[in-house]
């Protein structure tokens, strides 16, 4: 085919008629003049059998060569296999994206489909699941540990070594359990990812096997009678606020987690019922507490102070918050009790180890401690067979407490567990 056929002359003269007019250089490279007088170059080519046409550039910006210039650019694509307009499109699409992460970052904003955008996501999509202060920490642990070494990479980026270099100065330090984690929220950021097609592997599992085994480190607990007769003394002379004496005095009898007793509500205790029910974001599950004399004698003594409000415990700072995570913990050690020998958690442990060792039925205390079945048709039904048994155990932990409190020498006969 006959190629260069124009001039300079001849396309610089070139002049509108009434109709869209060619002028050909040949190979698919013409000059399309309009009745405007505008002069546009296109190259006409075919690829995959389909008749397609790009455009060049307006004269005169581009001249004669450079429009001949990029017209051979394009045959050489199209000789490859690669079709001028789809780079064409994916260079435009390229410089938009640029431009509007450019708009991100200016505004805060992680850039599109990065490891923090996609993340970020991912969190918000689960953030009805879990606590307010859990999902925070969460996130904490994202911009401090993560986000700043792969959070502006592209997600279907980030390899396995990258990952690694994020956990390996944890496991370095000693920190194995904040390692683990990290590996884990990062593994389930990218399964996200997978599900959402912005990637096709997750880069964290292979990491798992690089963390050594965390050692199980139990919270420290009392469990010798005696010990626990001193510390119920001890609580029993606590000199801080009301509301604290109250929340400590009540921490034993009841055994709960104590994200779940410093948050208590007055909605989910009933008094006449003799009863407390609230719902346990851990288990994602409602839970009855059998309220003891004693338990009740606590919650109707801070009823007047805070029952007007939301929170049974409320924070000292404001009635609609409620009591710090730390406000037990420091009661402990303000008495004499630090982190290895007691804990407001230690409570947990120390009702089941002395209530094991007393012979009530161990589905009862594991109940009672809200460990939940995975089974939830066999949770409910343990909800109802072992709730009369609970109510016994309560009231008799209660008064156990009360007994080795008096300084008493108590007893324990090992209850008969019936069929």
């Amino acid at each position: 085919m006959a190629k260069e056929l124009l001039k300079p002359t001849t396309v610089s003269n070139a002049k509108p008629g009434d109709k869209d007019k060619r002028l050909n250089d040949g190979n698919g490279l013409y000059l399309l003049v309009k009745p405007t007088g505008a002069k546009w170059w296109r190259l006409d080519y075919s690829i995959d059998g389909k008749r397609k046409t790009l455009s060049l550039g307006i004269y005169p910006a581009t001249g004669l060569a450079d429009a001949r210039r990029k017209a051979e650019d394009a045959r050489t694509k199209v000789a490859s296999g690669i079709d001028p307009s789809d780079t064409r499109k994916e260079a435009k699409a390229a410089k938009q994206i640029k431009a509007e992460n450019q708009k991100r970052l200016e505004a805060g904003l992680p850039i599109l489909n990065s490891f923090e955008h996609i993340t970020r996501d991912w969190l918000a999509s689960v953030g009805h699941t879990v606590n307010t202060a859990t999902h925070q920490k969460k996130i904490r642990n994202f911009e401090i540990y993560v986000f700043p070494a792969i959070g502006r990479m592209a997600i279907s980026e980030v390899k396995s070594p990258h990952v690694y270099e994020i956990i390996k100065p944890l496991t370095e330090s000693g920190k194995l359990e904040t390692a683990h984690r990290i590996r884990s929220e990062i593994s389930a950021a990218f399964a996200y990812a997978i599900a959402h097609g912005f990637t096709d592997y997750d880069p964290a599992q292979a990491v798992a096997k690089q963390i050594p085994a965390t050692k199980v480190k139990h919270r420290a607990a009392l469990t010798d009678p005696k010990a626990v007769g001193q510390l119920m003394r001890s609580i029993d002379g606590y000199q801080g606020t009301f509301v604290v004496q109250c929340a400590l005095k009540i921490s034993p009898l009841l055994f709960q987690r104590p994200g779940e007793i410093r948050q208590m509500e007055w909605k989910d205790v009933d008094l006449a019922a003799r009863e407390w029910r609230p719902y346990i974001t851990k288990t994602s599950a409602l839970h009855l507490v059998p309220l003891s004399t004693q338990a009740i004698a606590i919650l109707e003594s801070v009823k007047p102070v805070t029952g007007a409000g939301r929170y049974v415990f409320p924070s000292s700072r404001s009635d609609h918050r409620p009591m710090s995570e730390n406000t037990i913990r420091t009661a402990l050690l303000t008495m004499g009790y630090d982190s290895d020998t007691m804990t407001a958690h230690g409570f947990r442990g120390m009702a089941s180890t002395l209530l094991n060792e007393q012979g009530w039925s161990p589905d009862a205390i594991e109940r009672q401690l809200c460990h939940m079945p995975r089974d939830q048709v066999r949770a409910a039904y343990n909800r109802a067979q072992y709730l009369e048994e609970r109510r016994r155990m309560m009231q008799a932990w209660a008064d156990y407490l009360d007994g080795l409190k008096s300084g008493a020498e108590v007893i324990t006969f090992k209850k008969l567990v019936t069929g």
